[in-house]
Formats: structure tokens, C-alpha cells, sequence
């Protein structure tokens, strides 16, 4: 058992202390917001995130994890101090601001009176160990106190951060120090993880790089889920096509209104901030940006070529999260989506299984009627998008929904229903990127049968091999 201080009771703080507490350790979490420390001990989470409810319960009753504002509590026989706080993007709208990484850095300084590996967990550019390290040492009461500073970035994904975080794919570390590496690799060992050790710089960088790869993919896939719309393919096959193909791999290939959340938007943003001042011209990181904001754009331009315009139109929002299984508003495509049609003249009904709460927070001052159901959103709608792929939308009463709806016109921006199917329903459907035609296959259902033996059915003669 180790003794573990957590700076931060975000998405990453909380997982992070709750999932090490877990596996054993003893483990503080420190927050200077004294209402967040009220309601974590009362049971109450700041954030939805399945089963990590269920967690924290168990390791505060084993007397494992606590939680506390005060640094001194926190940091009394710490061995190892994470850091994890947010690092939004800068008021210059580019690169990290590390306002409160450097508040964390100075408060560690203040309180620590033995040796203890300060772990930044937070995502930081490109030199931030140096900056804590610098901070830490020029703010220490005692001077004599040494420390260790290790980068350690995580890859949690929302809605899946616990299962990420005790089955994750590789443990990144990073010092100038190999002991201190060393040490905080012991404390991973139970996982059974790949560990990649290298110096600080290269392991804060591979964070900023693993997370613009994948919105790379996901702007990729957009990409040519346009190009597919214009040329009658249907992108969900095209993706399964390329998915199979084990130099590219399937996931991150799901055409629909982009990425969002806490951490590809700003991540690939201060990647490319990183570049411009290193003096480059990061032009694919640039692209990858300009895609993924054009995308949330195609919902409207959909909507109005079907309406003819939207003002006195009823639009119904289904799904408010940037993405299932959480109620994390931040970046999420349905806030430009609803500001737009909303500039336009609509008026706009929304409905989430779990974010009504922090999507209200995130469009406070804007007139939008917040649903109970799906069902009620529909009622006398003229045309329903689906924003966010909760599995629940998946198995609605569609010909209720069509039945109650003004004009049935669905804008499914995740692409969770057949076109086939829901043509087959009444409804006039636009996914993104799907051809109007599985049926040209001759499958029932319109359900791709992915990697299955299907004979084809095709109108006319096929050609016949070997003459021309």
C-alpha cells in the first residue's frame, strides 16, 4: 500500500484516485473547491461516469480514499502528489493555459516537507515538467525537501474512464530520472500494462500526438462521408471496408458531426499552437479543425434544404452530451447546432437521458425547451436530429415518433438507423455520408451483413470476365 495524493477531482483527478485507491493504495484528493469536496463526501459526483458512482462508495467505506481542500491534509506522508487539473485552452484562444497547473505546482511547494515523485497527469505541452519542477523548487519553505517530477499522461476515454484506466492499452512515463520512473511503474504493476519509459518531453508529447491522430481519423472519416453523399456510397461501408485492414484499424472511422469533449478540440488546437511557435505550419492539424467545425455546419445546411428555410419551424434535439454515456457539454456539437438554428429562426426542443442539467449550464440565456422524453421532443416537430448516440434512441417506437411528428424528417448526425428502414417508416432521412441504397445489394432491412457471405442482387447483367 502506497500513499497517494490526487490534486483535482475532474474527470481525471477522480478516476485516477478512486481506480488507485481500488487497487489498494491510500489515497487523498485534494480540490480547493469546498462544495465539490462537500457533495464527493456526501457521495455525490461532480461528473456522470458509469460504475465510477459505484467506486468511490466502496474505497471511501474501506477507508481508502478521503477527500479534502486543504493541501496540507493531503500532502502529510504523500509519496507520490498527481497532478490533475484542467488545462483549457489559453484566453488567446490557442494554446493550454496552465494558470492552474502552475497554482497546484506553487500550493505542493508550500505544504511538502519530505521526498515525494510529483506526477503530471494533466495533458501539458511540450516543457511543462520543467515549469513544475522550476515552480516547486522556487516556492519551497524547505529548501533542503527534494522531489522528483514525472510525466505520466492519461488516456481516459468518457464514459469509459474506469475500464480504461485499470485495463489500459500502455502506461506512459517520463523523467529525467529513471528511479522516479521506476517508482511510479511499481504502482501500475498490478495492471499487467505495456510501459513505455522515455524522457519528459517525448512522453508529454505522445499524449498531444495519440489524441490528434485519432481526430485526424474522425475528420478523415467526414471527409469522405461528403464525398460519399455526392457520389451515392455509403460510408459505413466504406468504413467497415477499410476497418478490416489491420494497417488502419476500424475505430475512430464513425461518420457523424465530429469530435467534441474536454480533450481532442483543445489538445489538437495546442498541438498546432505548439507547431506555429516552434515555427512550423502544422497545415494538417489546421484541416483536421476546419473539417470537424464544417461538419456540425451539414445538420443546418441539411435542415434548410429539406424546409426551405427555418423560422417558425419546430426542431427536436436528440441527445445534448458531445458524446454517449456521459454529461459532458464541453465542445459538444449539439451547443453550435442549437445556437444556429436558433439564429435562424427556430424553435428548439431537446432531450438527454443524463446532461440536462450541465446542457443548461452550457446554453444558459438561450430559449430552448428542455424535454422529458423522446417521444415528447417529436410531438409536433418538424424534423428531429439525433445528436448524440445514446443507446436508448436506438430502440425508440419509430412509428410513434413519426405518427407525432408535424413532417417526418429525421437528420440522423450519427448515422444509428438503416436509411432503408426508416425510408420504409415514412420518414425522409438524411444520415451523413449513407448511401439512400443498401437496397441496391438486395439486403434485407437494409442491414450491412459485415463479413458475412452475401450474394448480391444487381439489376442487369454483370460483366463477363475476361473479354472487353
Amino acid at each position: 500500500m502506497r500513499n497517494i495524493c490526487v490534486i483535482g477531482t475532474g474527470y481525471v483527478g477522480l478516476v485516477t484516485g478512486t481506480c488507485l485507491a481500488d487497487m489498494g493504495n491510500q489515497v487523498t484528493c485534494v480540490d480547493i473547491i469546498p462544495e465539490k469536496i462537500e457533495k464527493l463526501k456526501a457521495g455525490i459526483l461532480p461528473i456522470y461516469e458509469p460504475g465510477l458512482g459505484e467506486l468511490v462508495e466502496r474505497n471511501v467505506e474501506a477507508g481508502r480514499l478521503r477527500f479534502t481542500t486543504s493541501y496540507s491534509e493531503g500532502l502529510k506522508d504523500a509519496e507520490f502528489i498527481f497532478i490533475a487539473v484542467g488545462t483549457p485552452t489559453g484566453q488567446d484562444g490557442h494554446g493550454a493555459d496552465l494558470h492552474y497547473v502552475e497554482s497546484a505546482a506553487c500550493s505542493i511547494a508550500q505544504e511538502l516537507d519530505h521526498y515525494a515523485v510529483i506526477i503530471n497527469k494533466s495533458t501539458v505541452p511540450v516543457g511543462t515538467g520543467d515549469i513544475v519542477a522550476n515552480l516547486v523548487r522556487q516556492n519551497l519553505k524547505r529548501p533542503d525537501v527534494r522531489f522528483s517530477v514525472v510525466s505520466n499522461p492519461e488516456f481516459l476515454r468518457e464514459g469509459a474512464a474506469v475500464q480504461d484506466f485499470l485495463q489500459p492499452d500502455r502506461v506512459v512515463l517520463g523523467s529525467t530520472e529513471p528511479e522516479a520512473a521506476r517508482l511510479v511503474a511499481e504502482l501500475y504493476l498490478p495492471l499487467r500494462a505495456p510501459m513505455v519509459i522515455t524522457d519528459i518531453y517525448t512522453a508529454e508529447m505522445i499524449k498531444y500526438a495519440s489524441n490528434a491522430f485519432l481526430a485526424t481519423k474522425i475528420s478523415f472519416i467526414n471527409e469522405i462521408a461528403r464525398i460519399c453523399e455526392r457520389l451515392g456510397a455509403d460510408v459505413k461501408e466504406v468504413a467497415a471496408g477499410m476497418g478490416y485492414d489491420k494497417r488502419i484499424g476500424r475505430a475512430f472511422l464513425d461518420a457523424g458531426l465530429g469530435y467534441g469533449g474536454s480533450c481532442f478540440p483543445k489538445d489538437v488546437k495546442a498541438l498546432a499552437h505548439m507547431g506555429a511557435e516552434a515555427g512550423l505550419h502544422p497545415q494538417l492539424l489546421n484541416a483536421v479543425m476546419e473539417i470537424n467545425q464544417d461538419q456540425r455546419r451539414l445538420v443546418v445546411d441539411k435542415l434548410v434544404s429539406l424546409l426551405g428555410g427555418l423560422r417558425g419551424t419546430t426542431i427536436g434535439i436528440l441527445g445534448l452530451a458531445f458524446k454517449e454515456n456521459t454529461d459532458d457539454m464541453r465542445e459538444a456539437a449539439s451547443v453550435d447546432i442549437i445556437r444556429w438554428l436558433l439564429a435562424q429562426g427556430a424553435e428548439v426542443r431537446a432531450y438527454d437521458p443524463v446532461a440536462k442539467e450541465t446542457a443548461q449550464q452550457a446554453l444558459a440565456g438561450l430559449s430552448v425547451t428542455y424535454c422529458q422524453t423522446s417521444y415528447e421532443v417529436a410531438q409536433g416537430a418538424d424534423a428531429l436530429v439525433v445528436v448524440t448516440p445514446w443507446n436508448e434512441f436506438k430502440s425508440l417506437n419509430m412509428v410513434r415518433i413519426r405518427e407525432s411528428m408535424r413532417r417526418p424528417i429525421l437528420i440522423d448526425g450519427r448515422n444509428i438507423y438503416e436509411p432503408a428502414e426508416m425510408q420504409r417508416l415514412g420518414f425522409t432521412y438524411r444520415g451523413i455520408g449513407r448511401a439512400s441504397g443498401n437496397a441496391l445489394l438486395g439486403l434485407s432491412n437494409g442491414q450491412s451483413n459485415h463479413g458475412a457471405s452475401v450474394e448480391p442482387r444487381v439489376s442487369g447483367a454483370l460483366p463477363r470476365a475476361g473479354k472487353r
